[in-house]
């Protein structure tokens, strides 16, 4: 009998310690724990730790990793993390440090989800060490500038998934340079969430931040915004424009924003107590009657192809989605369940093919997340690219 093959999943939810950004992290741990993996959550990137509830870094890492034990418990990986305590730089919650070490040293893979950890002494000693690109366009832009920082961060790892799935296509201008991209999607593990088709539910919903700037970029004289508000901004007339509500759980920069976006009829509701535990995550999304959502620019314009981790959940859920045209349509079947959209017409005429079969629409959904976007299926093509 043959040993499983060790792998060790990176990320970044215990700094970040909110369930919308943990399901990302999760979804991997146990897609590939269910395809028969021996796999390890280790979060070492040595960033603050964030406190959602004071909207700050904070000194105080017992909620972060505590978030992390408590997750990982919940879905039977209890004895299976560890978290490299920034605030006590020799101290690694969960394994320890040795333990870690030798993982590293003896893992099959290393999975480098949103590259959140830049490689090491102890993570080159993987044979293989896969950089999952979250946020496809950005990464590629710089190093095609000649950004030495940038191809040392990409070359670090021996290969690279991305979830741009429409990079390389004759409609997308973003450079590929001398990386072999993977294409792949956000997985789900669709065990993890339990379909709802209640049809007495209110409001279409999504949870997002609405402004961010660090990573804007530019590109043949074009500059990208890594940010949604721009998009929001050009619907943000939708819920005067339909009879149908509209709810967004998001924490907005300014008074003037927090106005505004009320103003135009949203329902704007705390994003912490929404994403603060797995229950509650779930309740939000089978609360919602599907998600209404936009990308950031940077994915937008240059048709990267990119698609939502947070969306797959309300698929998974049985909750149709409405969302941004990136050129995912060009290889993820839309129409039922799941809706593209470019302009008011494309909203329009999506609100309208759901209302009119709600219950239909929501089957729908959970069948895309199944023949999507099943972990089963795309973390196991994604594990047979790189010979695993």
């Amino acid at each position: 009998m043959s040993r499983r093959k060790i792998v060790v999943v990176l990320h970044y939810f215990g700094q970040m310690p909110l369930v919308g950004v943990a399901m990302e992290g999760m979804h991997y741990v146990l897609g590939l724990k269910r395809l028969g993996y021996d796999v390890w959550y280790v979060e070492d990137n040595g960033a603050n730790p964030y406190s959602p509830q004071q909207n700050s870094i904070h000194w105080d890492s017992r909620h972060n990793w505590g978030f992390i034990k408590g997750l990982m418990e919940r879905f039977g990986m209890a004895d299976r993390w560890a978290y490299w305590d920034p605030t006590q730089p020799e101290l690694y919650q969960g394994l320890g440090r040795q333990r870690v070490f030798e993982l590293f040293a003896g893992a099959d893979a290393l999975i480098n989800l949103c590259g959140t950890t830049i490689m090491r002494e102890e993570h080159m000693k993987c044979p293989v060490r896969v950089l999952v690109d979250t946020d496809p366009g950005f990464e590629q832009i710089k190093m095609a500038a000649g950004d030495a920082g940038s191809r040392a961060y990409i070359d670090a790892h021996t290969h690279h998934w991305t979830i741009g799935e429409n990079l390389g296509a004759a409609d997308c201008p973003v450079p590929l340079g001398h990386i072999n991209w993977i294409r792949t999607r956000p997985p789900v593990v669709l065990d993890a969430w339990q379909p709802d088709y209640d049809t007495a539910t209110s409001h279409y919903s999504t949870i997002a931040t609405w402004q961010h700037g660090a990573k804007n970029i530019e590109l043949g004289g074009v500059s990208y915004q890594w940010s949604k508000h721009v998009n929001f901004q050009r619907f943000l007339d939708l819920p005067s424009r339909r009879r149908e509500k509209f709810r967004l759980a998001m924490i907005t920069p300014n008074p003037e924003v927090d106005r505004t976006v009320r103003d135009r009829g949203w329902d704007l509701v705390a994003p912490v107590p929404v994403s603060d535990t797995f229950d509650h995550y779930a309740a939000f999304i089978r609360a919602s009657r599907g998600e209404f959502t936009v990308a950031k620019d940077i994915y937008v314009r240059p048709r990267t192809g990119w698609f939502s981790d947070r969306s797959v959940c309300y698929l998974a859920s049985g909750r149709p989605v409405i969302t941004q045209a990136t050129g995912f349509e060009a290889h993820v079947p839309t129409g039922r369940g799941l809706f593209h959209f470019h302009d008011w017409d494309d909203i329009f005429a999506a609100l309208d093919a759901i209302e009119s079969d709600y219950a239909g629409q929501c089957r729908a959904a959970r069948a895309v997340a199944g023949d999507c976007f099943d972990s089963d299926k795309v973390l196991k093509r994604s594990m047979q690219a790189i010979g695993l």
